[in-house]
Protein backbone atom coordinates (compact mmCIF):
# COMPACT_ATOMS: atom_id res chain seq x y z
CA UNK A 1 0.00 0.00 0.00
CA UNK A 2 1.46 3.29 -1.42
CA UNK A 3 2.15 6.36 1.19
CA UNK A 4 -1.31 8.37 2.68
CA UNK A 5 -1.66 11.88 1.18
CA UNK A 6 -2.10 14.30 3.36
CA UNK A 7 -3.39 17.87 2.94
CA UNK A 8 -2.32 20.55 5.51
CA UNK A 9 -4.27 23.77 5.27
CA UNK A 10 -2.09 26.87 6.90
CA UNK A 11 1.20 27.36 7.56
CA UNK A 12 1.51 28.28 11.18
CA UNK A 13 3.46 26.59 14.07
CA UNK A 14 0.07 24.33 13.72
CA UNK A 15 0.49 23.35 10.42
CA UNK A 16 4.10 22.85 10.12
CA UNK A 17 4.15 20.66 13.10
CA UNK A 18 1.37 18.76 11.58
CA UNK A 19 2.90 18.30 7.63
CA UNK A 20 6.48 17.41 9.54
CA UNK A 21 5.04 14.71 11.73
CA UNK A 22 3.05 13.60 8.88
CA UNK A 23 6.26 13.68 6.83
CA UNK A 24 7.85 12.05 9.71
CA UNK A 25 5.65 9.34 9.35
CA UNK A 26 6.25 8.62 5.79
CA UNK A 27 3.51 10.03 4.25
CA UNK A 28 3.04 12.22 1.29
CA UNK A 29 2.26 16.31 2.26
CA UNK A 30 1.13 18.87 0.38
CA UNK A 31 0.93 22.56 2.48
CA UNK A 32 -0.88 25.19 1.75
CA UNK A 33 -0.73 28.84 3.05
CA UNK A 34 -2.85 31.62 2.02
CA UNK A 35 0.36 34.18 2.12
CA UNK A 36 3.25 34.96 1.06
CA UNK A 37 5.31 33.87 3.76
CA UNK A 38 5.14 30.46 6.54
CA UNK A 39 5.40 31.21 10.36
CA UNK A 40 1.60 32.36 10.95
CA UNK A 41 1.16 34.73 14.33
CA UNK A 42 5.04 34.49 14.77
CA UNK A 43 6.51 36.64 11.56
CA UNK A 44 9.18 39.11 11.06
CA UNK A 45 10.02 42.42 8.66
CA UNK A 46 12.08 44.63 8.51
CA UNK A 47 11.95 48.03 8.84
CA UNK A 48 14.73 51.19 8.26
CA UNK A 49 17.46 48.49 8.36
CA UNK A 50 16.06 46.62 11.59
CA UNK A 51 14.65 42.96 11.25
CA UNK A 52 11.32 43.11 13.77
CA UNK A 53 9.20 40.38 14.92
CA UNK A 54 5.66 41.32 14.88
CA UNK A 55 5.73 40.59 18.29
CA UNK A 56 7.78 39.14 21.03
CA UNK A 57 7.43 35.40 22.00
CA UNK A 58 8.75 33.69 24.43
CA UNK A 59 8.26 29.89 26.22
CA UNK A 60 8.96 27.78 29.14
CA UNK A 61 11.37 25.36 30.22
CA UNK A 62 7.99 23.15 30.45
CA UNK A 63 7.05 24.15 26.92
CA UNK A 64 8.62 20.41 25.69
CA UNK A 65 6.50 19.82 22.45
CA UNK A 66 7.54 23.57 21.36
CA UNK A 67 11.10 22.54 22.26
CA UNK A 68 11.19 19.49 20.57
CA UNK A 69 9.87 21.17 17.32
CA UNK A 70 12.84 23.44 17.72
CA UNK A 71 15.12 20.12 17.97
CA UNK A 72 13.46 18.36 14.73
CA UNK A 73 13.85 22.63 12.81
CA UNK A 74 17.87 22.04 14.32
CA UNK A 75 16.71 25.57 15.30
CA UNK A 76 17.97 25.07 19.27
CA UNK A 77 20.62 27.19 18.87
CA UNK A 78 18.81 29.88 18.28
CA UNK A 79 16.75 31.06 21.07
CA UNK A 80 17.76 31.88 25.23
CA UNK A 81 16.92 30.18 28.00
CA UNK A 82 17.29 30.90 31.44
CA UNK A 83 19.82 29.03 33.46
CA UNK A 84 17.44 29.52 36.69
CA UNK A 85 14.12 31.96 36.10
CA UNK A 86 14.25 35.37 36.93
CA UNK A 87 11.74 38.05 36.19
CA UNK A 88 12.76 41.51 37.66
CA UNK A 89 9.64 43.71 38.32
CA UNK A 90 9.69 47.05 38.01
CA UNK A 91 7.34 49.67 39.35
CA UNK A 92 7.30 53.33 39.58
CA UNK A 93 9.52 54.69 42.34
CA UNK A 94 11.08 51.96 43.15
CA UNK A 95 14.98 52.44 42.46
CA UNK A 96 15.36 48.60 42.12
CA UNK A 97 13.68 45.99 40.55
CA UNK A 98 11.63 42.81 42.77
CA UNK A 99 12.35 39.64 41.47
CA UNK A 100 10.34 36.65 40.83
CA UNK A 101 13.21 34.15 41.13
CA UNK A 102 13.57 30.29 41.87
CA UNK A 103 15.37 29.54 44.70
CA UNK A 104 17.26 26.25 44.93
CA UNK A 105 14.59 24.61 46.63
CA UNK A 106 12.01 21.77 45.70
CA UNK A 107 8.68 22.43 43.65
CA UNK A 108 6.49 24.52 44.88
CA UNK A 109 8.82 25.86 48.12
CA UNK A 110 11.35 26.88 45.08
CA UNK A 111 9.12 30.27 44.83
CA UNK A 112 8.11 31.13 48.49
CA UNK A 113 11.52 33.15 48.96
CA UNK A 114 11.06 35.69 46.17
CA UNK A 115 7.18 35.62 46.66
CA UNK A 116 7.44 36.79 50.58
CA UNK A 117 9.82 39.30 49.76
CA UNK A 118 7.46 40.48 46.52
CA UNK A 119 8.33 44.60 47.32
CA UNK A 120 5.22 45.43 45.64
CA UNK A 121 2.68 43.80 47.69
CA UNK A 122 2.11 44.46 51.48
CA UNK A 123 4.15 41.86 53.86
CA UNK A 124 0.58 40.64 54.35
CA UNK A 125 -0.79 40.21 51.05
CA UNK A 126 2.44 38.38 50.12
CA UNK A 127 1.70 36.00 53.13
CA UNK A 128 -1.97 35.55 51.58
CA UNK A 129 -0.89 34.91 47.97
CA UNK A 130 1.68 32.64 48.93
CA UNK A 131 -1.26 30.28 50.42
CA UNK A 132 -3.31 31.13 47.52
CA UNK A 133 -0.55 29.23 45.21
CA UNK A 134 -0.76 26.27 47.31
CA UNK A 135 -4.51 26.25 47.53
CA UNK A 136 -4.25 26.56 43.08
CA UNK A 137 -1.70 23.57 43.22
CA UNK A 138 -4.33 21.75 44.81
CA UNK A 139 -6.71 21.95 42.22
CA UNK A 140 -7.76 19.15 39.92
CA UNK A 141 -7.03 20.15 36.32
CA UNK A 142 -9.66 17.03 34.83
CA UNK A 143 -12.12 19.07 37.04
CA UNK A 144 -14.63 20.09 33.74
CA UNK A 145 -16.16 22.42 36.64
CA UNK A 146 -12.95 24.75 36.73
CA UNK A 147 -13.50 25.68 33.02
CA UNK A 148 -16.99 27.58 34.27
CA UNK A 149 -15.32 29.60 37.06
CA UNK A 150 -13.73 33.22 36.53
CA UNK A 151 -10.12 32.86 37.91
CA UNK A 152 -10.72 36.56 39.44
CA UNK A 153 -13.51 35.46 41.25
CA UNK A 154 -11.90 32.52 42.73
CA UNK A 155 -8.81 34.55 43.98
CA UNK A 156 -11.80 36.96 45.91
CA UNK A 157 -13.40 34.23 47.62
CA UNK A 158 -10.09 33.19 48.53
CA UNK A 159 -9.17 36.11 50.35
CA UNK A 160 -7.04 37.95 47.76
CA UNK A 161 -7.69 41.79 47.28
CA UNK A 162 -7.96 43.76 44.30
CA UNK A 163 -4.23 45.26 45.00
CA UNK A 164 -3.43 41.36 44.59
CA UNK A 165 -5.08 40.57 41.78
CA UNK A 166 -3.88 43.53 39.93
CA UNK A 167 -0.19 43.86 41.03
CA UNK A 168 0.71 39.93 41.22
CA UNK A 169 -1.77 37.90 39.57
CA UNK A 170 -2.45 39.91 36.44
CA UNK A 171 1.49 40.10 36.21
CA UNK A 172 1.36 36.06 35.39
CA UNK A 173 -1.47 35.33 33.98
CA UNK A 174 -2.84 37.94 32.06
CA UNK A 175 0.53 37.87 29.51
CA UNK A 176 -0.10 33.97 29.48
CA UNK A 177 -3.85 33.82 28.60
CA UNK A 178 -3.93 37.06 27.43
CA UNK A 179 -6.87 38.12 28.85
CA UNK A 180 -6.67 40.27 32.26
CA UNK A 181 -6.80 37.63 35.62
CA UNK A 182 -10.45 38.58 36.92
CA UNK A 183 -11.61 37.55 33.24
CA UNK A 184 -9.91 34.66 32.85
CA UNK A 185 -10.62 30.90 33.01
CA UNK A 186 -10.12 29.24 36.45
CA UNK A 187 -9.31 26.00 34.66
CA UNK A 188 -6.67 27.52 32.35
CA UNK A 189 -5.18 29.99 34.94
CA UNK A 190 -4.51 26.66 36.95
CA UNK A 191 -3.12 24.92 34.25
CA UNK A 192 -0.40 28.27 33.52
CA UNK A 193 0.14 28.13 37.40
CA UNK A 194 0.43 23.94 37.91
CA UNK A 195 2.73 23.04 34.81
CA UNK A 196 4.42 26.49 34.29
CA UNK A 197 5.34 26.94 37.69
CA UNK A 198 4.88 24.96 40.27
CA UNK A 199 4.60 21.23 39.22
CA UNK A 200 8.66 21.09 38.65
CA UNK A 201 11.11 23.55 40.13
CA UNK A 202 12.53 24.35 36.82
CA UNK A 203 9.62 24.41 34.30
CA UNK A 204 9.16 28.05 34.43
CA UNK A 205 12.18 29.40 33.60
CA UNK A 206 11.88 31.71 30.45
CA UNK A 207 13.18 31.44 26.89
CA UNK A 208 12.88 33.37 23.92
CA UNK A 209 14.05 33.44 20.70
CA UNK A 210 17.62 35.61 19.60
CA UNK A 211 17.34 35.97 15.84
CA UNK A 212 14.25 37.05 14.12
CA UNK A 213 11.20 34.46 14.26
CA UNK A 214 10.86 33.72 10.47
CA UNK A 215 14.89 32.44 10.93
CA UNK A 216 13.86 30.21 14.24
CA UNK A 217 10.23 28.95 12.46
CA UNK A 218 9.84 29.85 9.00
CA UNK A 219 12.87 28.69 6.90
CA UNK A 220 14.05 26.16 8.95
CA UNK A 221 10.76 24.21 8.77
CA UNK A 222 10.42 24.83 5.10
CA UNK A 223 13.98 23.16 4.78
CA UNK A 224 12.79 20.31 6.40
CA UNK A 225 9.76 19.85 4.59
CA UNK A 226 11.89 20.47 0.94
CA UNK A 227 14.69 17.52 2.31
CA UNK A 228 11.51 15.34 2.61
CA UNK A 229 9.96 15.77 -0.02
CA UNK A 230 6.85 17.23 0.84
CA UNK A 231 5.33 20.44 -1.12
CA UNK A 232 4.75 23.77 0.33
CA UNK A 233 2.39 26.02 -1.88
CA UNK A 234 2.65 29.80 -1.19
CA UNK A 235 -0.12 32.05 -2.09
CA UNK A 236 -2.64 29.36 -2.21
CA UNK A 237 -5.62 30.08 -0.65
CA UNK A 238 -8.44 27.16 -0.36
CA UNK A 239 -11.55 27.84 -0.74
CA UNK A 240 -13.56 24.97 0.97
CA UNK A 241 -13.57 21.90 2.22
CA UNK A 242 -15.10 18.05 1.50
CA UNK A 243 -15.47 15.49 4.15
CA UNK A 244 -14.76 12.07 2.95
CA UNK A 245 -17.76 10.03 1.99
CA UNK A 246 -18.18 6.08 1.90
CA UNK A 247 -16.71 5.84 -0.81
CA UNK A 248 -14.15 9.02 -1.45
CA UNK A 249 -11.67 10.88 0.46
CA UNK A 250 -11.81 14.47 1.57
CA UNK A 251 -10.98 17.30 -0.72
CA UNK A 252 -10.52 20.88 -0.68
CA UNK A 253 -10.92 23.49 -3.50
CA UNK A 254 -7.89 25.93 -4.32
CA UNK A 255 -8.34 28.15 -7.18
CA UNK A 256 -10.75 26.39 -8.94
CA UNK A 257 -9.56 22.95 -8.60
CA UNK A 258 -10.86 20.05 -6.45
CA UNK A 259 -8.05 18.34 -4.69
CA UNK A 260 -8.49 15.48 -3.27
CA UNK A 261 -6.94 13.35 -0.34
CA UNK A 262 -6.74 11.08 2.20
CA UNK A 263 -6.54 13.19 5.23
CA UNK A 264 -6.86 17.17 5.69
CA UNK A 265 -5.60 18.94 8.54
CA UNK A 266 -7.57 22.42 8.76
CA UNK A 267 -4.86 24.31 10.73
CA UNK A 268 -5.82 27.81 10.27
CA UNK A 269 -7.42 29.93 13.44
CA UNK A 270 -10.78 29.41 14.32
CA UNK A 271 -12.50 31.90 12.76
CA UNK A 272 -10.96 30.67 9.45
CA UNK A 273 -11.82 27.18 9.84
CA UNK A 274 -15.35 27.65 10.55
CA UNK A 275 -16.14 29.40 7.22
CA UNK A 276 -13.82 26.36 5.52
CA UNK A 277 -15.35 23.40 7.06
CA UNK A 278 -18.75 21.68 5.28
CA UNK A 279 -22.27 21.43 6.95
CA UNK A 280 -23.59 18.54 8.23
CA UNK A 281 -20.43 17.42 10.32
CA UNK A 282 -20.42 16.45 14.08
CA UNK A 283 -18.72 19.73 14.55
CA UNK A 284 -21.14 23.17 14.04
CA UNK A 285 -18.50 25.63 12.91
CA UNK A 286 -21.21 28.21 14.50
CA UNK A 287 -20.27 26.94 17.47
CA UNK A 288 -16.66 28.32 17.33
CA UNK A 289 -17.79 31.54 17.30
CA UNK A 290 -18.12 31.40 20.78
CA UNK A 291 -14.55 31.27 21.22
CA UNK A 292 -13.99 34.75 20.70
CA UNK A 293 -11.06 36.78 20.38
CA UNK A 294 -8.17 39.17 22.69
CA UNK A 295 -5.81 41.59 20.75
CA UNK A 296 -1.99 41.98 21.53
CA UNK A 297 -0.75 45.24 21.08
CA UNK A 298 3.12 45.37 20.67
CA UNK A 299 4.98 48.43 20.42
CA UNK A 300 8.62 48.89 19.14
CA UNK A 301 10.53 51.61 20.71
CA UNK A 302 14.04 52.92 19.97
CA UNK A 303 16.37 55.23 21.66
CA UNK A 304 19.35 57.00 21.04
CA UNK A 305 21.00 55.41 24.08
CA UNK A 306 20.45 52.54 26.27
CA UNK A 307 17.56 52.84 28.74
CA UNK A 308 18.44 49.85 30.35
CA UNK A 309 21.01 47.10 31.40
CA UNK A 310 17.94 43.98 31.61
CA UNK A 311 17.29 41.63 29.01
CA UNK A 312 14.30 41.92 29.60
CA UNK A 313 11.56 43.22 32.83
CA UNK A 314 7.62 42.91 33.91
CA UNK A 315 5.81 45.98 35.40
CA UNK A 316 3.59 46.61 37.24
CA UNK A 317 1.49 49.83 38.66
CA UNK A 318 2.39 50.64 35.20
CA UNK A 319 0.64 50.84 31.68
CA UNK A 320 3.72 48.47 30.47
CA UNK A 321 3.61 44.66 31.07
CA UNK A 322 6.53 42.88 29.35
CA UNK A 323 9.74 44.67 27.57
CA UNK A 324 12.33 43.17 26.08
CA UNK A 325 15.67 44.41 24.74
CA UNK A 326 15.90 43.51 20.95
CA UNK A 327 18.67 45.51 20.25
CA UNK A 328 21.39 43.12 19.19
CA UNK A 329 18.47 40.51 17.72
CA UNK A 330 17.41 43.69 15.84
CA UNK A 331 20.39 44.68 13.96
CA UNK A 332 20.87 47.69 15.85
CA UNK A 333 24.19 49.76 15.87
CA UNK A 334 23.73 52.20 18.81
CA UNK A 335 20.55 53.26 20.83
CA UNK A 336 18.25 50.31 22.20
CA UNK A 337 15.35 48.92 20.75
CA UNK A 338 12.71 47.48 23.24
CA UNK A 339 9.37 45.27 22.26
CA UNK A 340 6.89 46.23 24.32
CA UNK A 341 4.32 43.14 24.78
CA UNK A 342 0.50 44.31 25.47
CA UNK A 343 -1.97 41.59 26.35
CA UNK A 344 -5.79 41.86 26.11
CA UNK A 345 -4.73 45.61 24.83
CA UNK A 346 -8.74 46.16 23.93
CA UNK A 347 -8.48 49.50 25.46
CA UNK A 348 -6.14 51.06 22.92
CA UNK A 349 -8.29 49.76 20.44
CA UNK A 350 -8.61 52.46 17.96
CA UNK A 351 -5.77 54.36 19.37
CA UNK A 352 -3.67 56.19 16.68
CA UNK A 353 0.30 55.18 16.60
CA UNK A 354 1.18 58.90 17.57
CA UNK A 355 -1.13 58.98 20.52
CA UNK A 356 0.45 55.58 21.60
CA UNK A 357 3.94 56.95 21.15
CA UNK A 358 2.96 60.27 23.19
CA UNK A 359 1.68 58.25 26.38
CA UNK A 360 3.93 55.47 26.20
CA UNK A 361 7.04 57.99 25.70
CA UNK A 362 6.18 59.39 29.45
CA UNK A 363 5.14 56.07 30.55
CA UNK A 364 9.15 54.96 30.18
CA UNK A 365 10.40 58.04 31.15
CA UNK A 366 8.47 57.01 34.58
CA UNK A 367 9.50 53.92 35.22
CA UNK A 368 13.36 53.64 33.66
CA UNK A 369 15.21 57.55 34.87
CA UNK A 370 17.68 57.10 31.94
CA UNK A 371 14.69 57.42 29.67
CA UNK A 372 14.07 60.61 30.63
CA UNK A 373 17.69 61.40 29.02
CA UNK A 374 17.19 59.46 25.84
CA UNK A 375 15.63 60.61 22.47
CA UNK A 376 12.95 58.43 21.06
CA UNK A 377 13.84 57.88 17.79
CA UNK A 378 11.54 55.58 16.36
CA UNK A 379 8.60 53.88 17.51
CA UNK A 380 5.97 51.72 15.39
CA UNK A 381 3.18 49.59 16.59
CA UNK A 382 1.90 45.87 15.53
CA UNK A 383 -1.73 45.09 15.93
CA UNK A 384 -2.77 41.36 16.00
CA UNK A 385 -6.99 41.91 17.00
CA UNK A 386 -7.35 38.09 17.07
CA UNK A 387 -4.19 37.24 18.17
CA UNK A 388 -5.71 34.51 20.42
CA UNK A 389 -8.95 33.22 21.38
CA UNK A 390 -10.84 34.58 24.41
CA UNK A 391 -9.04 32.73 27.23
CA UNK A 392 -12.70 32.89 29.14
CA UNK A 393 -14.96 30.80 31.57
CA UNK A 394 -17.01 28.24 29.24
CA UNK A 395 -14.45 28.63 26.32
CA UNK A 396 -12.94 25.02 27.34
CA UNK A 397 -16.01 23.55 26.74
CA UNK A 398 -16.07 24.99 22.88
CA UNK A 399 -12.67 23.62 21.93
CA UNK A 400 -12.91 21.04 19.70
CA UNK A 401 -10.24 17.81 19.29
CA UNK A 402 -8.03 16.99 16.44
CA UNK A 403 -11.34 14.44 14.75
CA UNK A 404 -14.38 16.12 16.14
CA UNK A 405 -14.77 18.25 12.50
CA UNK A 406 -16.01 15.45 10.12
CA UNK A 407 -14.64 12.33 8.25
CA UNK A 408 -11.29 13.06 6.43
CA UNK A 409 -11.41 16.57 8.21
CA UNK A 410 -8.64 17.46 11.28
CA UNK A 411 -8.27 20.30 13.21
CA UNK A 412 -5.33 21.75 14.73
CA UNK A 413 -4.18 24.94 16.15
CA UNK A 414 -3.72 26.62 19.40
CA UNK A 415 -7.73 27.23 20.17
CA UNK A 416 -8.36 23.24 20.04
CA UNK A 417 -8.45 21.23 22.57
CA UNK A 418 -5.07 20.49 24.12
CA UNK A 419 -5.21 21.38 27.75
CA UNK A 420 -2.99 24.22 27.09
CA UNK A 421 -3.93 28.00 26.80
CA UNK A 422 -2.71 29.64 23.52
CA UNK A 423 0.29 29.32 23.19
CA UNK A 424 3.37 27.97 21.01
CA UNK A 425 3.48 24.79 22.80
CA UNK A 426 -0.35 24.28 22.41
CA UNK A 427 0.43 24.98 18.19
CA UNK A 428 2.76 22.35 18.29
CA UNK A 429 1.00 20.34 20.23
CA UNK A 430 -2.13 20.57 18.33
CA UNK A 431 -0.10 19.94 15.16
CA UNK A 432 1.04 16.76 16.33
CA UNK A 433 -2.62 15.35 17.73
CA UNK A 434 -3.84 16.07 14.02
CA UNK A 435 -1.27 14.30 12.25
CA UNK A 436 -1.69 11.57 14.67
CA UNK A 437 -5.61 11.56 14.06
CA UNK A 438 -5.45 11.96 10.25
CA UNK A 439 -3.00 8.75 10.09
CA UNK A 440 -4.83 7.17 11.84
CA UNK A 441 -7.96 7.35 10.16
CA UNK A 442 -6.69 7.05 6.84
CA UNK A 443 -5.05 3.75 7.65
CA UNK A 444 -8.29 2.52 8.98
CA UNK A 445 -9.99 3.83 5.37
CA UNK A 446 -7.64 1.53 4.24
CA UNK A 447 -7.88 2.98 0.48
CA UNK A 448 -5.17 4.25 -2.10
CA UNK A 449 -6.18 7.99 -3.04
CA UNK A 450 -5.14 9.83 -5.85
CA UNK A 451 -2.26 12.43 -5.88
CA UNK A 452 -3.44 15.61 -3.82
CA UNK A 453 -3.85 17.61 -7.02
CA UNK A 454 -6.99 17.86 -9.79
CA UNK A 455 -7.47 15.40 -12.41
CA UNK A 456 -8.18 18.50 -14.74
CA UNK A 457 -6.18 21.33 -13.55
CA UNK A 458 -2.32 21.26 -11.40
CA UNK A 459 -2.62 22.73 -8.05
CA UNK A 460 -1.02 26.51 -8.08
CA UNK A 461 2.17 25.97 -9.00
CA UNK A 462 4.69 25.58 -6.43
CA UNK A 463 6.96 27.97 -8.23
CA UNK A 464 5.65 30.59 -6.98
CA UNK A 465 7.13 29.60 -3.63
CA UNK A 466 11.26 30.32 -3.32
CA UNK A 467 11.20 26.61 -1.02
CA UNK A 468 9.94 24.47 -3.10
CA UNK A 469 9.49 23.72 -6.31
CA UNK A 470 7.16 21.18 -7.79
CA UNK A 471 8.23 18.89 -10.59
CA UNK A 472 5.31 20.13 -12.92
CA UNK A 473 6.09 23.37 -13.38
CA UNK A 474 9.47 25.23 -14.48
CA UNK A 475 11.87 26.59 -12.85
CA UNK A 476 11.95 30.77 -11.12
Amino acid sequence: MRAPQVAVVGGGLAGLAAAIACQDAGARVTLFEARARLGGATWSTERRGLRVDNGQHVFLRCCSAYRGFLRRLGAEDRVFLQDRLAVPVLSPGRRRPSWIRRAPLPAPAHLAPSLLRFAPLPFTERLRAARTVRRLGALDLADRALDGERFGAWLEAHGESAEAIDGFWDLLVRPTLNLRAREASLALAAKVFQTGLLEEASGGDIGWATVPLQELHAEPAAAVLARGGSRVLLRSRVAALEAAGPSRGPALRVAGARVEADAVIVAVPHDAAARLLPPGGALDPASLAGLGSSTILNLHVVFDRPVTSLPFFAAVGSPLQWVFDRTRGAGLEGGQYLAVSLSAAEEYDGATTETLRDHFREVFRQLLPAARRAALVDFFVTREPAATFRQAPGSGALRPGPGDAAPGLHLAGAWTDTGWPATMEGAVRSGRAAAESALREAAARGRPAPPARSRATAPPCAAQNPMQRSPTCPSP
